[in-house]
């Protein structure tokens, strides 16, 4: 039972974790519209949102299809072309921004194929099975995202200066969870019904051992609960950290509205006349004029 024990440590965590993530993040203070946008005022509804309505289309293209990933630029550095420069000026080198839509590619395609698998492994959980789609071309592609995202990291210089431990950790995680499924799935098989048997247990908590179903399935099962568990502890929560994101969620009315800061101590004012009052012997003995006698 210790499988069953891992299972529901994970499944715990995750669920304490997010939420008080998600308690951190609406308790924290938003005076006025950050938002990041391509205008000003009522330039366009859905890119430059000044309605609550326009801020929930835009922030649901940005958690679907990934808009502000779609359009990730690179800079480049490249000599300009001889027909762009004066008559006997030397060339001098230019730094040209290019869209880079590899990166935005393959997120999309991995969070397809991930989604894809999770609805495949629903069957498990219910009975009767719902469907249970399995396709070598999408466990093939979730690999190769996964390559990408990972290689991405290990072979641009930058990007690995900036990378920590935290960044490779989930990738690792979802690299086993990911290689170890397909392995089962396509090749060393194990049993199905077995297998079906413990996840319903789950579900039910009425917990039960798994029986012959092999080394790879308890890597499987240990590798995904390490990955559910440290969701809200690594940048893998940004799938609800997204929603309140201030410079995403907020339409741009800043201009059209005032915002006052609620947060914001009243001023403690001392006018002129108070001051006067409070200095006025000086001011007389030192021959200063005198509003008020």
């Amino acid at each position: 039972m210790i499988a069953a024990a891992i299972a529901y440590l994970a499944f715990t965590t995750f669920v304490a974790g997010t939420v008080w993530r998600v308690v951190v993040w609406a308790r924290a203070p938003v005076p006025f519209p950050i938002a990041l946008t391509c205008g000003q005022q009522n330039a366009a509804w859905l890119e430059n949102p000044w309605t609550p309505a326009g801020a929930a289309c835009r922030l649901a293209l940005e958690a679907l299809f990934f808009r502000s990933l779609l359009r990730n630029s690179v800079g480049q550095a490249c000599s300009l072309r001889p027909s762009s420069t004066r008559p006997g000026e030397r060339s001098s080198p230019a730094f040209l921004y290019r869209p880079a839509l590899s990166l935005w590619a393959a997120a999309l395609l991995f969070h397809i194929c991930l989604f894809w698998v999770w609805l495949g492994h629903l069957r498990f959980f219910v009975d009767p099975a719902l469907l249970g789609p399995a396709n070598r071309f999408l466990d093939a592609a979730l690999l190769a995202a996964l390559s990408f995202l990972f290689l991405r990291r290990v072979f641009d210089p930058r990007l690995r200066y900036l990378t920590l431990f935290s960044d490779y950790l989930p990738l690792a995680l979802l690299a086993t969870v990911a290689s170890s499924g397909v392995l089962m799935r396509w090749w060393a098989h194990t049993d199905v019904v077995a297998v079906k048997r413990f996840a319903i247990g789950l579900a039910t908590f009425h917990p039960v051992a798994p029986v012959a179903v092999g080394l790879l399935f308890y890597i499987h099962l240990f590798a995904a609960s390490a990955l559910v568990a440290s969701i809200p502890f690594t940048k893998l929560t940004h799938m609800a950290g997204i929603f309140f994101s201030p410079t995403r969620n907020l339409p741009n009315r800043s201009r059209a509205r005032r915002h006052v800061n609620p947060w914001l101590a009243p001023a403690q004012i001392h006018t002129y006349a108070e001051w006067e009052d409070e200095f006025r012997d000086k001011m007389r003995a030192a021959g200063l004029p005198l509003e008020h006698q």
